[in-house]
C-alpha cells in the first residue's frame, strides 16, 4: 500500500501532540469506564517477568528470544548486618518478556516522528524531547473491551494475519460494542517472546484500519506484528507511528479471558500509571482491570 493511502492522526490534534489518540479519552470515555465498575474485581494484564543476576555470572543475559535480557538486576551489598537491602535495575523496555507501552517516538517514519516531528529535534543523546512515554505519567483511565480471537484457551495459528473481519467477530462474541476513546485489548493467545525467526501471528492492515473507524485510544495485545514481519508493519508503522495509536505491547491475557469468560462480560475499567521516568521510549507497566 502507498504510504499515502496508509491511515494518519498527523495534525489532527496540532503539530506538537504527544498524546495522539489518547486524545480521545475524554469525561464521557472515563465515565463508560466508571460504569463498567461493579464488583471492584481486579486483574492484572502483565506478564510477570523474572530478572537475570548481572553479576552472578550463573544465567546468560539473553537467548535468541531476549538479547539482552528483559531485566537485569544487581543486589547492591550493604555489609553483613545492613540495615536495608536494595537492587538495581537495568530495564531493556522493548523486549518481548516484558509487558511495556511504546511512546509515539519509539517508530520514525522517514525520519519524522508523529505528527511530523523531525526525529533529529525529538530524540537526542541524553533523553526524549518530544513524544516521551512520560507525557502519558498522567495515568489512562477508560473504558476496555477484550477481543478473544482464540476463546476457551485456545491459541491462533502461527501463520494467522488478523484481519478487521477477525476483530468484529470476536467483538460479535463479546457482546458488545467499541466507543471512541476505548481501549481495545486484543488476545491471541501467544507466546511473543521467543526467537525472532519463529512464526508468530499478527494484525494486518485491515485490522488498524478497523482500530482507526472505531476511534480506539489503546491498543493493548499479547499478539501485535506479525513474524515474519510484512511492511510496513501494521502496528508500529502504522498504528503507532501515524495513527499516534499507544501500544501496550507483551501483555498476558488468559487471566483477563478467564475472568471475562466468567462474569459473561468484556468490558471493564483499564487503569495504567506508568512511573513518572521522563525522557524515554517506553515504560514498563501494569494495566488493570477492575470489573
Amino acid at each position: 500500500m502507498s504510504d499515502d493511502l496508509l491511515p494518519s492522526n498527523w495534525g489532527r490534534w496540532g503539530e506538537d501532540d504527544e498524546l495522539g489518540t489518547l486524545n480521545l479519552v475524554d469525561d464521557a470515555a472515563r465515565a463508560r469506564a466508571a460504569a463498567e465498575v461493579r464488583t471492584a474485581t481486579s486483574v492484572s494484564l502483565a506478564r510477570p517477568t523474572h530478572p537475570v543476576p548481572l553479576t552472578t555470572g550463573l544465567s546468560p543475559v539473553g537467548s535468541p528470544a531476549t538479547v539482552p535480557a528483559p531485566v537485569l538486576q544487581i543486589m547492591n551489598y550493604s555489609g553483613a548486618h545492613p540495615a536495608a537491602v536494595t537492587d538495581s535495575l537495568l530495564v531493556n523496555t522493548h523486549n518481548a518478556a516484558l509487558t511495556h507501552v511504546d511512546a509515539s517516538c519509539h517508530i520514525p517514519v522517514d525520519d519524522q516522528l508523529y505528527p511530523g516531528v523531525p526525529l533529529s529535534d525529538a530524540v537526542t543523546p541524553v533523553g526524549v524531547r518530544h513524544g516521551s512515554a512520560d507525557r502519558i505519567s498522567d495515568g489512562i483511565v477508560t473504558r476496555g473491551v477484550l477481543l478473544d480471537l482464540a476463546p476457551d484457551g485456545g491459541s491462533l495459528d502461527a501463520g494467522h494475519r488478523v484481519s478487521g473481519a477477525d476483530l468484529d467477530e470476536a467483538l460479535d462474541r463479546a457482546g458488545t460494542e467499541v466507543h471512541p476513546g476505548d481501549a481495545v485489548v486484543v488476545r491471541g493467545g501467544w507466546e511473543v517472546d521467543r526467537p525472532m525467526d519463529h512464526p508468530v501471528p499478527g494484525l494486518d492492515l485491515s485490522a488498524v484500519d478497523w482500530l482507526d473507524r472505531h476511534g480506539a485510544a489503546l491498543y493493548v495485545g499479547d499478539i501485535g506484528d506479525r513474524r515474519p514481519p510484512s511492511f510496513p508493519l501494521p502496528m508500529h508503522q502504522v498504528a503507532l507511528a501515524r495513527l499516534g495509536l499507544p501500544l501496550v505491547d507483551a501483555a498476558g491475557l488468559d487471566d483477563l479471558a478467564e475472568a471475562c469468560k466468567g462474569l459473561m462480560r468484556f468490558g471493564f475499567m483499564l487503569v495504567i500509571a506508568p512511573p513518572r521516568i521522563t525522557g524515554t521510549t517506553g515504560l514498563p507497566v501494569n494495566p488493570i482491570a477492575v470489573f
